[in-house]
């Protein structure tokens, strides 16, 4: 990396625009960074941290003020850089958020932060990103480091060295670890226990799983578990195989008790089946004996009983020979019936010939009238057009009055509409005017409350600051009266004093009881600070109030009229300007109307005219249809009346005339049903109709009659056949079978059986669990033992990254392990630097001792001095060889850390600081050794206001602070 041109405008103390021409400074290979405190050289590497990545070091980041408070309100807080990096050039243009004035109206907003990264091709820039993130990445890729790495790398900030290099083991495995990112190795430490952890949870779960089948095993087999054995950690039996050998001898034993309990099982069902068959003998002997019994029984009953069977097969017969007889009688009854329903039908007084005379008349007398329909129809139609005629005409003469009316009323509206539509075009123009009046006036009556609350705040703001900055003189006056006391409480043991030189401190001052140190001093500048701060804000804000309180005025005017009475004068005038659209929508619909008006009454008088004539006509035409019609309606309303009654008379002559012939062959037919009912009688054998209805039966009774035969015919036969049948008669002389006996000896057979077989299920049962729970435990055991495995494993690669294992023989974590190899690189780096800056006395040592705060050891250093022989603690160095060993280590770091990043090359370097603690011989030789780092073309910026830096440095970079802000200026090129 190789910076050639810096532009920076309103960044910290910078207030105006001031530019770094690197390539100019290069010429020299080595330049002074000077100028007071305060000045602004810290600055200047702030703004190159801040184009590069876009925020500053240490605690500067946190503060997030790097505008300059003192910068114009338009001009911009802006950085620009232009830079090698990775062999090609870069020019990055930054700005961060800050508050700027709006463009419109009062106050202020916040402009956000803003990147443009542009690479140069040619003669051509081209823009890569302007998004801060990807800006960021770039960046970061190309340099490979992070902004605290660079800073450490690039910046060399000496004081922090001191500090690493005095610092306990914790702190200084602390910046390690960041500058390096050496998390990963702490990641995997804890990945490790976390693994491990995992794994015993899961061990854990495990072993209840096998726990549970141990002991639904145990409930099952009835037996209890060996002594020696844990439920809650059965990882020792698991492991051996003991589990398993028990639950197997168990199954082993269930299957042998399974088998003898099956034998005792098979023996008791087959003595239970033996009293079974002899129960089922005696039973069905039992039986036979009963059945033959009944059987002797039925005979002689049925034999009894002939006389009656007899008797009903005689009714049946009978019965079967007058069912012919019956249906014709049927046949006779419904025409006797139907003979006596034609006859009461039929009319009394009027004879056939008769009623066909009278049917022929009134047919003739219904045809005349029917040809006249069509002239009844056309009658009515004239009828229905005459009273819808008449019913239009009045319609138009009503619409025709009623618009004669409306031509007489909206002259008058239009004349009303216009005077209001004037009125309304008046209030709207005289709206605006009167609108910004109400509106400065309101701001005016806002602005002076707030001004006055304002200027109080400023007051005491002010009164609040010039009493922080009187607490803060007082501070720094009582810091300085016993700064004595405080160089004392800093003094090592054999170490010089600043101010005298000598190593020795018989009597070191002490501090007064309540005397302030730095930090109370740097608390009480920081209230001071902040007071004014807030007292410049608090002016601003009254400057402000006055400045829109004076505008507001302004656009008031002169006016006496209180502002709530201008507010209702206003509102009054917005709601009659608000009438404006309506009402000229309104006059243009009623000037609409007026001619439409017009227009409608002349259609209304000529449609009225013809109507008139249409009504005439109807009227001639409807007297000639009824002319046509008087001598058919006689008496009646009309025709449709008059065919109405010929209808019901020729209606009531068909009917007669049907009903006189209806009779007359109801007569001829009940004549042939009963000569045809005598004859069939007869022939079936009877004497006469009657007698053949008397014997007829109903076929329910008929079936019922055969039933009761056929039953008696089949009960006399089984009765017969089981008598008759084989051995019937040795089995009735034969004695009664003992069933009670016989029961209760299959009874108590059973109930063995019963008992062998469920000893038997239950053996079974068992058997079969046994088996299944071997199953699941060998299932238990299998999925178990990977676990463990992988747990111990865990558990000793965890123990050992931690640090805590016996084969750690280092007793070091991972990270802390990496972190003191890193370490060694960094001492062994800072040495070959050390040894020629020190005229080889001085050399780093690093110790995998304990030391102070170090809890795994690994990081302590040490400083050996070879023209004695002996290591000494840092904190023993005096001044300047504390400043020569810690701008070696801050060297050494520095080429390990670009090593890292992959041995990029950083071109320009800046050593901030910590030069005015060295005598001369030993000042040059640190600037022999910074000539060095010179070696390729490197440009070294040294920071420092010491005097003498300024007489061997002629290259400089000066940095004047002023009253309108800090400037930059390049001497002695």
């Amino acid at each position: 990396m190789r910076l050639h041109h810096l532009e920076v405008a309103a960044f910290g103390p910078f207030t105006g625009t001031v530019e770094v021409d690197f390539d100019q400074l290069s010429e020299a290979g080595l330049f002074l960074l000077s100028g007071a405190t305060g000045a602004g050289k810290t600055s200047v590497l702030d703004a190159v941290c801040f184009a590069l990545y876009g925020d500053v070091p240490g605690d500067r980041s946190v503060a997030k003020r790097l505008r300059s408070d003192r910068a114009p309100a338009e001009v911009a807080t802006r950085v620009v850089l232009e830079a090698t990096l990775a062999q090609r050039r870069f020019r990055i243009t930054r700005s961060p958020s800050w508050e700027r004035s709006k463009r419109r109206g009062a106050g202020t907003t916040t402009q956000q932060a803003s990147v443009v990264l542009m690479e140069q091709v040619g003669e051509e820039w081209r823009t890569l990103t302007t998004r801060l993130d990807e800006a960021g990445h770039l960046v970061s890729d190309l340099l490979g480091m992070t902004l605290t790495q660079f800073v450490q790398v690039a910046m060399l900030p000496q004081g922090r060295f001191q500090a690493f290099l005095r610092s306990s083991a914790e702190e200084r495995k602390r910046l390690l670890e960041r500058l390096f990112r050496t998390e990963r190795f702490a990641d995997v430490e804890r990945w490790l226990r976390e693994r491990r952890v995992e794994l015993r949870r899961r061990s854990e779960e495990l072993n209840a799983g096998v726990a549970e089948v141990v002991s639904r095993t145990s409930e099952t087999a009835a037996v209890t578990l060996p002594e020696d054995w844990d439920v809650h950690d059965l990882g020792l039996p698991a492991g051996d195989g003991a589990i398993a050998t028990w639950a197997r001898a168990l199954a082993e034993e269930a299957t042998e008790a399974q088998a003898v309990t099956s034998g005792a099982a098979m023996e008791a069902l087959a003595a239970e089946a033996e009293t079974l068959d002899a129960l089922d003998a005696a039973r069905a002997m039992a039986e036979k004996q009963r059945g033959l019994r009944a059987a002797a029984a039925a005979e002689t009953r049925l034999v009894a009983a002939a006389e009656e069977q007899q008797d009903r097969v005689r009714r049946v017969e009978a019965a079967q020979r007058a069912e012919a007889v019956t249906g014709v009688s049927e046949l006779a009854d419904q025409a006797r019936r139907e003979h006596e329903q034609t006859t009461a039908l039929a009319p009394s007084d009027l004879t056939l010939a008769d009623a066909k005379a009278a049917l022929e008349r009134v047919s003739a007398r219904l045809a005349q009238a029917r040809a006249l329909e069509p002239v009844q129809h056309r009658l009515d139609e004239v009828t229905r057009e005459l009273a819808a005629t008449r019913t239009q005409r009045d319609h138009l003469l009503t619409q025709t009055r009623e618009q004669a009316q409306l031509a007489e009323e909206l002259p008058q509206q239009v004349e009303s509409l216009t005077a209001d539509l004037a009125a309304a075009t008046d209030a709207a123009a005289a709206i605006p005017v009167l609108r910004t009046q109400v509106a400065a006036v309101t701001e005016v009556g806002r602005l002076t409350g707030e001004l006055v609350e304002a200027r109080a705040r400023h007051e005491a703001a002010r009164t609040a600051a010039m009493e922080a900055r009187t607490h803060y003189l007082d501070v720094r006056q009582a810091r300085l009266d016993g700064i004595a006391a405080e160089l004392a409480g800093a003094l090592a043991v054999g170490a010089d004093c600043p101010v005298c030189g000598s190593h020795e401190h018989p009597h070191k001052a002490s501090p007064a009881d309540g005397a302030p140190d730095a930090a109370a001093e740097k608390t009480a500048q920081t209230a001071y600070d902040n007071a004014s701060a807030e007292e410049h804000a608090r002016d601003q804000h009254v400057r402000d109030l006055s400045t829109r309180l004076q505008l507001a005025q302004e656009a008031a005017g002169e006016t006496d009229e209180p502002a709530a009475a201008m507010a209702e004068r206003l509102a009054g005038l917005e709601r009659q300007a608000a009438r404006e659209p309506g009402l000229r929508a309104e006059l243009a619909s009623v000037e609409e109307r007026r001619a439409r008006s017009a227009t409608l009454r002349a259609e209304l008088e000529t449609r009225a005219a013809e109507l008139e004539t249409t009504l005439r006509h109807l009227t001639e035409e409807r007297a000639r249809l009824e002319e046509q019609l008087g001598d058919v309606r006689g008496d009646h309303r009309d025709l449709g009346a008059v065919l109405a009654a010929l209808d019901r008379d020729h209606r009531a002559a068909v009917t007669d005339l049907e009903r006189l012939e209806a009779a007359a062959r109801a007569a001829e037919a009940l004549a042939a049903a009963e000569r045809t009912l005598t004859a069939t009688a007869v022939r079936a054998g009877f004497g006469s109709p009657q007698s053949a209805l008397a014997a007829a039966l109903a076929p329910e009774r008929v079936a019922a009659l055969n039933s009761q035969i056929k039953a008696y015919a089949d009960s006399l036969a089984a009765a017969r056949a089981t008598l008759d049948s084989p051995g019937a008669a040795e089995i009735l002389a034969t004695d009664e079978p003992d069933l009670p006996a016989l029961s209760l000896a299959h009874r108590k057979a059973a109930d063995a059986a019963d008992a062998a077989r469920s000893a038997a299920d239950t053996a079974d049962a068992r058997a079969a669990r046994l088996d299944s729970l071997q199953r699941d435990l060998t299932q238990a055991l299998s999925t178990w033992a990977p676990v463990r495995g992988d747990l111990e494993i865990a558990a000793r690669l965890a123990s050992f990254a931690e640090g805590k294992s016996s084969d750690n023989q280092l007793q070091m974590s991972l990270s802390a392990y990496v972190v003191a190899y890193r370490l060694t690189q960094v001492v062994a780096a800072a040495n070959e630097r050390l040894a020629k800056m020190s005229d080889q006395r001085y050399a780093l040592e690093h110790s995998a001792a304990k030391g102070a705060g170090d809890r795994r050891g690994g990081l302590a250093l040490m400083v050996r001095d070879d023209w004695s022989g002996e290591s000494r603690d840092p904190a023993t160095l005096s001044g300047g060889e504390t400043f020569v060993v810690s701008l070696a280590l801050a060297l050494g770091l520095a080429d390990v850390i670009m090593n890292e990043a992959g041995g990029q090359m950083l071109d320009t370097l800046f050593v901030d600081e910590g030069f005015g603690s060295l005598d001369a011989d030993t000042l040059d030789d640190v600037l022999d050794v910074l000539d060095t780092l010179r070696e390729g073309g490197r440009i070294i910026g040294v920071v420092s206001h010491v005097t003498e830096m300024r007489e061997r440095i002629p290259t400089q970079l000066a940095v004047a602070k002023g009253r309108e802000g800090s400037t930059l200026e390049i001497h002695g090129t």
